[in-house]
C-alpha cells in the first residue's frame, strides 16, 4: 500500500506546473517575520523595521523605524524584528534588545507613528514568536518551548505553561485563537487551549525530529520538519501522514479550506504546493533566492512567500 502510494504522489509531480511569481516586493532590509491581516501584509525585517504592503493599493502604506541599539563592542546597530503581527488597528513587533540575548516588545496603534515598549532587556525574556490572541492579550512563544499569555493592560504574564524540555520552534493558531499548534525539537506538534493554559493533545508519530514550522487552518495542521517530512494531521482523530522531501524541510502553508497544502521541499527554495484530498502536486513555485520561512495562502488560488533576504513574492496558481 505504501509503494503504491508513493507511485501516486510521484506520477502526480510529473504532472504538476512549474511556476513563476506573479510579483516580487522589496522591503528595507530581510524578512525575519511575516503575516497576512486582510489585504495587509505586515514584516519585520532585520534593519530594525515593521512594513506594512497594501495588497489593494499595491505599495508600502506604513514603516515604522525601531531605535537601534549597542553591540557588544557597545556599537549602535539596527535591531532585529523577528514576530511581527497586527489585530483590529494595532501591531506587535518582538525585537532584538542587544543585551544577553532578551527580547523587547513593543505595540504601536495605527493612527501613530511611535511605538510603545512593553517589555524591555530588563525583564529578561527571550521572546522567540508572539501573537496577539485579542488586542489586550499576546501569546509568547519562548525558546524554553513555554508558552505565556500575556495581559497588555495589567502587563503581566497570567500563566507561563512549560510543554517539553525540547527547544521551541513555531506555534500557528486556528482561525478563532481558541486553539494553538506548537512544534519543538522533539518533533511532537501539542494542541494548546490559549485561554485555559493547558495542552489538550498531542501530535505524534509522524515526525521524528524538528519540526521547523507549523500551518493550522480547518482542523488540520500541517508540519515542516527537520525530517525531511511534509506532514499533515486531522486533530479530532490525531492522525498524521507525510510526503518525504529530498531536503531539510523550512516552510509549510494551509489554504484557507484546508484542501490545498504547500512546503519547501528542496534546497533550491521551490515550494511544492498539493491538492490534499488526493495528494497531487498542482504547482511547483520557483523564485525564492535564499531559504524559505514564511509561506501563507492568501485564498486558495494566491500565496505569498519570503525568505532569508528583501524580497517577498506573490504567487498566483490560476496562471499556469
Amino acid at each position: 500500500m505504501k509503494l503504491i502510494y508513493l507511485t501516486l504522489i510521484f506520477t502526480f509531480t510529473l504532472c504538476a506546473a512549474v511556476m513563476k511569481p506573479s510579483k516580487e516586493i522589496k522591503f528595507d532590509g530581510i524578512v525575519k517575520d511575516m503575516v497576512l491581516r486582510g489585504d495587509e501584509i505586515v514584516v519585520g525585517t532585520d534593519k530594525g523595521k515593521l512594513q506594512v504592503y497594501d495588497l489593494k493599493k499595491a505599495k508600502i502604506t506604513k514603516e515604522i523605524q525601531l531605535p537601534k541599539i549597542k553591540d557588544f563592542m557597545g556599537d549602535l546597530i539596527d535591531t532585529r524584528v523577528a514576530s511581527v503581527d497586527k489585530i483590529d488597528s494595532r501591531y506587535l513587533l518582538v525585537s532584538d534588545s542587544g543585551k544577553g540575548g532578551y527580547t523587547n516588545v513593543w505595540i504601536l496603534e495605527a493612527n501613530s507613528d511611535k511605538p510603545k515598549q512593553i517589555i524591555s532587556s530588563k525583564d529578561q525574556l527571550t521572546v522567540i514568536k508572539a501573537r496577539f490572541i485579542d488586542k489586550d492579550h499576546i501569546l509568547f512563544g519562548y525558546l524554553s518551548n513555554e508558552l505565556a499569555l500575556y495581559d497588555i493592560n495589567k502587563k503581566k504574564e497570567l500563566y507561563r505553561v512549560q510543554l517539553s524540555e525540547s527547544k521551541f520552534s513555531d506555534f500557528a493558531l486556528n482561525e478563532d485563537k481558541s486553539l494553538v499548534a506548537s512544534s519543538c525539537e522533539s518533533g511532537i506538534i501539542y494542541l494548546f487551549d490559549p485561554k485555559k493554559g493547558k495542552v489538550v493533545k498531542e501530535l505524534k508519530g509522524v515526525h521524528v525530529d524538528n519540526v521547523y514550522k507549523v500551518a493550522f487552518k480547518k482542523r488540520k495542521v500541517a508540519g515542516a520538519g527537520q525530517d525531511r517530512r511534509a506532514s499533515l494531521f486531522d486533530i479530532d482523530s490525531g492522525k498524521g501522514d507525510y510526503i518525504k522531501a529530498s531536503f531539510l524541510i523550512y516552510a509549510t502553508a494551509l489554504s484557507p479550506s484546508a484542501e490545498r497544502g504547500a512546503w519547501a521541499m528542496n534546497e533550491n527554495n521551490d515550494i511544492s504546493v498539493y491538492h490534499l484530498s488526493t495528494k497531487s502536486k498542482i504547482a511547483t513555485l520557483k523564485g525564492q533566492n535564499s531559504t524559505l520561512n514564511n509561506i501563507i495562502f492568501i485564498d486558495e488560488d494566491h500565496l505569498v512567500s519570503s525568505s532569508d533576504d528583501d524580497t517577498v513574492m506573490l504567487w498566483d496558481l490560476t496562471k499556469q
